[in-house]
């Protein structure tokens, strides 16, 4: 079986711990699986670092959405089945990324029939988002996640340890009534609540190749996709003391650039990913998932680290110049109060459009 899925879904929703607790639970249960991290920007993903460090079969691709690279695409999946022995290869897109369904299902379908079975097109929300969908708003944001859940052939709500029984068989409710076409699972990626079932129904099932319109490349689709930026940073810090709490560091770091989105800017961050690991091999993750949510301590050290070295990824509402400003700002000021060494060796931040 060579079986090769998209999992689409809004920043935050999870789409990362999903697919890595997935590849981890197929591998075990069914045979191969492993997984593609892909972003816009360079090489160096959080994502990805963080699914190695985990255990993961994972690689990424970068530079462009998936949608715009087929040829890399194929050559990866080819890889992936033929010399790795992989049954199931799945592939994230940008958090606001929408299209995907017609630019990668259908074009590998025209161009490389009979090549790979296409599992259901997958989107994954959180609670907050069907909260999102509900109140019935209309901004760009709601328009991304609309556009996203109706290119689902299979929609899956995650972090479902975090409601009630009640309130996820109200959610799941809604999400049938909203998007007939699809089908529905929940499921947590923490607690590994759900998983054989998500298992079965990509095993099981296939791509249905619809075709909704979402208003591609239209003014709301411009609007939307151009009110985003991304950052990344990469650097390597020495720490001069044997008290160094890296742990404390990345949530005050998080903190501190939470607050000067939302007050100096008036901006959001639907997430923001900070990774942190020691050579040894331990890890810390820290997540921002919204300027009014709380800061989520994902994985924390075990011990007061020596050297460390982070990426910092996010996408956020913020024109370019002032989120590379305010973030790069705030690691140097971090990093001198820590009396952290620092040495950044990449850092590079556009708005979504490819404007620098």
């Amino acid at each position: 079986m060579k079986k090769f899925g998209v999992f689409s879904g809004f920043l935050g929703s999870g789409k990362t711990t999903t697919m890595m607790a997935l590849t981890k639970y197929f591998t075990e249960h069914y045979g191969k699986a492993a997984m593609i991290s892909n972003d816009l920007g360079g090489q160096g993903l959080a994502d990805n670092r963080l699914a190695n460090l985990s255990g993961c079969s994972a690689s990424e691709l970068t530079g462009t959405c998936i949608c715009y690279q087929t040829q890399n695409l194929v050559d990866r999946l080819d890889r992936l089945f033929d010399e790795d022995g992989c049954e199931l290869v799945l592939s994230d897109i940008p958090g606001f990324g929408i299209g995907a369904l017609d630019h990668v299902y259908h074009t590998l379908a025209k161009d490389y029939p009979d090549r790979f079975t296409l599992a259901p097109f997958t989107v994954v929300c959180e609670p907050q988002t069907v909260k999102r969908l509900s109140a019935n708003g209309d901004g760009d944001m709601e328009y991304i996640l609309k556009s996203q859940l109706k290119e689902a052939d299979l929609i899956v709500l995650n972090k479902c340890d975090l409601v009630s029984a009640q309130e996820q068989e109200n959610m799941l409710a809604f999400l049938k009534k909203e998007y007939p076409h699809a089908d529905t699972a929940a499921i947590s990626a923490f607690t590994g609540e759900g998983l054989d079932e998500l298992s079965q129904k990509l095993l099981k099932g296939c791509a249905s190749m619809h075709k909704p319109d979402l208003g591609y490349g239209g003014e709301q689709f411009l609007s939307a996709i151009g009110s985003f930026s991304e950052y990344n940073i990469q650097y390597y810090a020495v720490v001069c003391c044997e008290t160094f709490d890296g742990n404390e560091y990345l949530r005050n770091m998080a903190e501190k650039i939470r607050e000067k989105i939302a007050t100096v800017y008036g901006g959001e961050i639907p997430h923001m990913k900070l990774l942190a690991w020691e050579p040894e091999g331990d890890y810390a993750k820290v997540d921002i998932l919204g300027v009014n949510r709380e800061i989520e301590s994902v994985k924390s050290f075990s011990n007061p680290c020596r050297e460390i070295a982070v990426i910092i990824n996010t996408s956020a509402v913020c024109k370019s110049e002032v989120l590379d400003r305010l973030v790069t700002e705030t690691v140097e000021t971090m990093s001198e109060q820590y009396q952290l060494s620092i040495m950044i060796y990449k850092k590079e931040c556009f708005s979504a459009l490819g404007e620098s």
